[in-house]
């Protein structure tokens, strides 16, 4: 992507997050399994639900791989499958919100791995992972109000493979190779075709 046409896209990103999202709204995810609707709250995390409606208004999701499903924990997503928007996003972190809900099953929130360094991944709870995921500041913006029975059937047979957490420093070949590297090393994760605002 040419340097004039990132610089106009973030220019209209940050316009567009300077007014803040809307203080409740849903997220269609419409996935080669099926349909997820997630309910965003800002007052839960403002920051955090800023910059998802910033991201599903950009399409940036569209296309994304689950890179990250481990049965019964959580299915991650959020490394666009064009390197070069990827890392663009990658570098563009946002400051943590405090905490105020837990992350019991069917929550979302932005995985990091460090403190102020959350950018644009993502992922669901597929139980309450309360214990080890609150105290690590892990901070829930939104929870699945339709299709949990879709995310639970996530391909997992990856697992930790594909992709890992950020933690796990296993990510990088996803960020240089985008989904031409998925589709060759991990032909069937299941992925977000795409990302849509419903209100």
């Amino acid at each position: 992507m040419k340097p004039v046409v990132l610089r106009l896209i973030s220019a209209a990103f940050a316009l567009q997050v300077a007014a803040g999202a809307p203080l409740e709204f849903r997220v269609r995810l419409e996935t080669t399994k099926g349909t997820i609707v997630i309910e965003v709250h800002r007052d839960w995390a403002p920051r955090g639900a800023d910059r998802f409606h910033e991201l599903v208004t950009a399409k940036y999701y569209d296309d994304n791989r689950f890179f990250r499903v481990v049965k019964g924990r959580w299915a991650q997503f959020g490394i666009n499958g064009d390197p070069q928007i990827a890392k663009a996003w990658r570098a563009r972190t946002i400051p943590d919100d405090p905490p105020r809900q837990s992350n019991v099953r069917g929550t979302v929130a932005f995985a990091f791995a460090a403190p102020d360094s959350r950018a644009a991944q993502v992922y669901i709870a597929l139980t309450d992972l309360s214990a080890t995921q609150d105290a690590q500041g892990f901070v829930p913006f939104g929870r699945v109000v339709e299709g949990m029975d879709v995310a639970d059937a996530l391909n997992a047979e990856y697992g930790e493979e594909s992709g890992s957490g950020i933690r796990a420093g296993q990510q990088q070949p996803l960020f240089d190779g985008g989904n031409a590297y998925l589709d060759r090393e991990f032909p069937r994760l299941d992925r977000i075709v795409r990302a849509i605002i419903e209100r």
